[in-house]
């Protein structure tokens, strides 16, 4: 079968060992009450940025990975963090339950068409509408407590499981025109960025086996991309203010993508002149703007954007998803934790620069994806992966994906809302970022009753 054909939708019965035991479907609260919602038929405000054909190689990188490339001092306006006190981290008391497929509740819209058109396309496509599709496979990790988490994935079922995702997330019928779907309109020169996380990597031969990126989910993008003719050159993965460890690097299964980071590959600088290099702080009139933060040239000198958050809580902000993976972005986001840390007295539940660093140009006009990474995922963010009783004492193995970064940290604030419990505030953030018109905030049960207004679809 190739790339090109239609995928079968999951088999149910690789489920049944799972649907043993006691099944807990009652709906569990959410962290906070819904704002009004959002009709499910809402489409978010188009992109307007237009992107260069620009490439990496504008910003001084070359165009393949330099995993022994020699280390660059960091930027002298990247802060250092300061010790905080962190709250103790929440204990389960979650029901088990067993992960049971939902019927696709929407309609399918027509598949496009793969015959290039002659009329003009936007470069970033408007989003997809406040659409999630959560898809699962038990078969896509063996891992039984090893430390190398990262070696006991099935990248056949990753790259399956993310294909069948982004198609009933497009409509389409075969895995390039999602992909169309997502980049209509690429031109030789552009590159397309895939934001890591590697909150725990602190070195390039990191190996503690607490939780970051995966770079099996990058495998199934790459193959994904070069089936629109994205060349490898012209995609980098990368982290600018962590270190990307050798082992994910030693995985990627295609030799000319580029890495960059902090120090171990190519370096992800600080120096564009780009008028929309500093993020642009929105705060109400009685409180002081954060410190001014940098934008890195890797999403400058990018034309398109695909985030790839961990499902996992966070001590500070309470979660760390979508919109969190941007501190990576930026030069000094420890500056940034007196006012996205719900425990500290200097919080407000009316303003968060996260919904300010989202909507820089570089990140918003850009961003043709989320896919984030519950393969494994985390009970705290600085912990190695553990199984959750809420997929049946079970690791997770899911992937989600969705264009909408409010919806899908939605439903991800639910699943860790249902394994963990969050802290009231946790999803202040998500309240204001809806507010902006940055997507539609909405919580629900992704269990049992699913959402109103996000158009939940789950897989597997």
């Amino acid at each position: 079968m190739t790339n090109e054909t239609r995928f079968p939708r999951r088999r149910f019965l690789r489920l049944a060992a799972m649907l043993a035991g006691e099944v807990a479907l009652s709906m569990l609260p959410g962290c906070r009450p819904s704002l009004g919602r959002v009709d499910a038929g809402t489409v978010l405000p188009s992109a307007t940025h237009t992107a260069t054909a620009a490439g990496i190689a504008s910003a001084g990188a070359s165009t393949g990975p330099s995993a022994t490339s020699s280390l660059t001092p960091l930027p002298t306006d990247t802060a250092a963090p300061t010790a905080t006190p962190a709250p103790v981290a929440v204990q389960s008391t979650a029901t088990p339950k067993a992960y049971l497929p939902h019927v696709q509740r929407s309609t399918v819209s027509p598949p496009p068409t793969s015959t290039p058109t002659t009329e003009p396309t936007p470069t970033v496509p408007a989003p997809l509408g406040p659409k999630v599709v959560h898809v699962h496979d038990q078969a896509a990790t063996s891992w039984t407590g090893q430390t190398s988490y990262w070696t006991y994935v099935n990248q056949s079922a990753v790259n399956e499981m993310l294909d069948e995702g982004l198609m009933a997330l497009t409509g389409a019928a075969t895995v390039a025109d999602a992909w169309r779907v997502l980049i209509p309109n690429y031109q030789a020169g552009q590159v397309v960025a895939i934001k890591a996380n590697f909150n725990n990597s602190d070195g390039c031969d990191d190996v503690d086996g607490q939780i970051d990126g995966l770079i099996q989910p990058v495998n199934a993008v790459v193959r994904g991309l070069k089936l629109i003719g994205v060349p490898e050159s012209s995609i980098c993965v990368f982290d600018a203010s962590r270190r990307i460890p050798t082992y994910f690097v030693s995985g990627c299964l295609y030799s000319g993508v580029v890495f960059r980071d902090s120090g171990c590959r190519q370096y992800a600088s600080w120096s564009s002149s780009d008028p929309n290099a500093y993020v642009t702080f929105q705060v109400p009139e009685d409180l002081a703007a954060p410190p001014a933060t940098r934008i890195d040239d890797v999403l400058i000198s990018s034309s398109y954007l695909i985030n790839m958050p961990i499902l996992k809580p966070h001590r500070i902000a309470g979660v760390t998803l979508t919109f969190k993976n941007h501190f990576g972005n930026i030069s000094a986001p420890w500056d940034l934790h007196p006012y996205i840390g719900i425990h500290r007295d200097t919080y407000r539940s009316d303003y968060n620069p996260l919904v300010d660093i989202y909507r820089n140009p570089h990140i918003a006009d850009k961003t043709v994806l989320v896919l984030a990474d519950g393969l494994f995922a985390a009970h705290d963010f600085e912990a190695p992966p553990s199984t959750w009783s809420t997929f049946g004492g079970q690791l997770p193995n899911s992937l989600l994906v969705s264009t909408d970064p409010v919806a899908i940290d939605s439903v991800m604030c639910d699943l860790l809302q249902a394994e963990l419990g969050l802290a009231e505030r946790a999803d202040d953030y998500l309240a204001l970022a809806h507010q902006a018109g940055l997507g539609t905030y909405e919580r629900g049960d992704p269990w049992n009753s699913g959402y109103a207004s996000i158009d939940y679809v789950r897989l597997g």
